[in-house]
């Protein structure tokens, strides 16, 4: 067996904590969105795009969710203000994946959703075949409007995730996973 799918075997999400330097090239950057990219799109449609979090935007998107955290909960201690400023900042790269369906008569919205779930799934694979630690996440920051106004999202757009990238300082346990025999059919 290959490196690769050895890799994708033993995949598993590594929390943004564990995340730390180095974090993917430029050309490795590259070549995750273009592994992203490569995903079913019936229509050609092409219902998502990215936002990469990177360097200082990461603090600039920390400062928007610890003023909208705070505005929402006057009561929450510095400790917590904090850890919501601190949100995007362990992983050196972010990818912001941004649904936005597009209306066609003979491709369903569903669709096109799963499409940039797919996006997400891809990224994850792309970032293990690569050697890096990765997790999918949304959390209330997705579907805040004043975060989503900060990215520059259209009314009709939504955050089907944040994937978090970088070298995995901490190697997760790994969790059950289900028997095939448990949840595989033959018809």
């Amino acid at each position: 067996m290959n490196d690769s799918i050895s890799r994708l075997l033993q995949r598993r999400s590594v929390p943004p904590r564990w995340l730390g330097e180095p974090g993917p090239s430029e050309q490795e950057v590259e070549t995750l969105l273009k592994i992203a990219s490569r995903v079913p799109d019936h229509g050609k449609l092409v219902p998502w795009r990215f936002i990469l979090i990177q360097g200082e935007g990461r603090a600039r998107l920390g400062e928007v969710l610890a003023t909208a955290f705070q505005a929402d909960n006057p009561e929450a201690s510095a400790e917590q203000v904090a850890a919501e400023r601190e949100r995007f900042s362990n992983a050196p790269l972010v990818v912001a994946v941004v649904s936005r369906v597009v209306p066609h008569a003979k491709i369903p919205d569903w669709e096109q959703v799963l499409s940039s779930g797919a996006v997400c799934m891809n990224l994850l694979v792309g970032a293990t075949a690569l050697g890096y630690g990765a997790s999918w996440l949304s959390g209330w920051a997705a579907f805040d409007r004043r975060v989503l106004d900060a990215l520059g999202l259209k009314p009709h757009e939504r955050i089907a995730g944040f994937v978090h990238i970088g070298t995995a300082k901490e190697t997760p346990t790994d969790r059950d996973r289900p028997s095939l025999a448990d949840i595989v059919t033959r018809f």
